[in-house]
């Protein structure tokens, strides 16, 4: 059985777009990090790639902010046919769990530059610092704030899974909620 996605079963198109917008965020923001270790210390391409995971970073806070009040003005269409009771409650904890990671890793990274007193850029402006210089307190922030980010590659993969098997498995709207229409599809 296959679902077709009517106007009613999607979500509005500026939350799917700004949910692909956020995928491909993600994907650059881990990319210039993991990158950055096959360059060269002190050159000026990791030093680039660094700052492009800094900005790139409060980039997603931003966008999570404005994700959070579209969110927050639309509401969800539903899934078709309705899953159980236990499978909303765990995607609504997932979505939950996302929404925070999306929130305290930038603002993480934020604090984590504030705290070892670099500057923090944001295409071509310096973002104030959120606290005084402390080694000590960007230690702590460095450890959870790399802690969070491998976690994130588990939020991110299992929120994927579980959209395809919804998808491939259950046969139900899921993912099709959040995909763009296509040309020419019923509006």
């Amino acid at each position: 059985m296959k679902i077709t996605p009517t106007r009613t079963a999607q979500y509005v198109p500026l939350t799917i777009g700004l949910h692909w917008l956020m995928l491909f965020l993600f994907v650059a923001v881990y990319a210039c990090i993991e990158l950055r270790v096959l360059i060269a210390k002190g050159t000026d391409i990791r030093d680039g790639l660094k700052a492009a995971h800094f900005m790139l970073g409060l980039l997603v806070l931003a966008m999570a902010g404005l994700r959070i009040a579209v969110r927050l003005r639309h509401r969800a269409p539903p899934i078709e046919p309705m899953p159980p009771r236990w499978q909303n409650r765990a995607a609504r904890g997932m979505h939950l769990l996302l929404y925070v990671w999306m929130l305290c890793m930038p603002l993480a990274g934020w604090l984590l530059l504030s705290a070892e007193g670099k500057p923090i850029p944001f295409f071509g402006l310096e973002m104030p610092a959120l606290m005084a210089k402390d080694k000590a307190t960007a230690s702590v922030i460095k450890e959870w704030h790399e802690f969070a980010g491998r976690a994130g590659y588990a939020l991110i993969g299992l929120h994927a899974v579980v959209a395809l098997l919804h998808h491939f498995v259950k046969h139900d709207n899921t993912l099709a909620r959040m995909l763009p229409r296509r040309a020419g599809s019923a509006a």
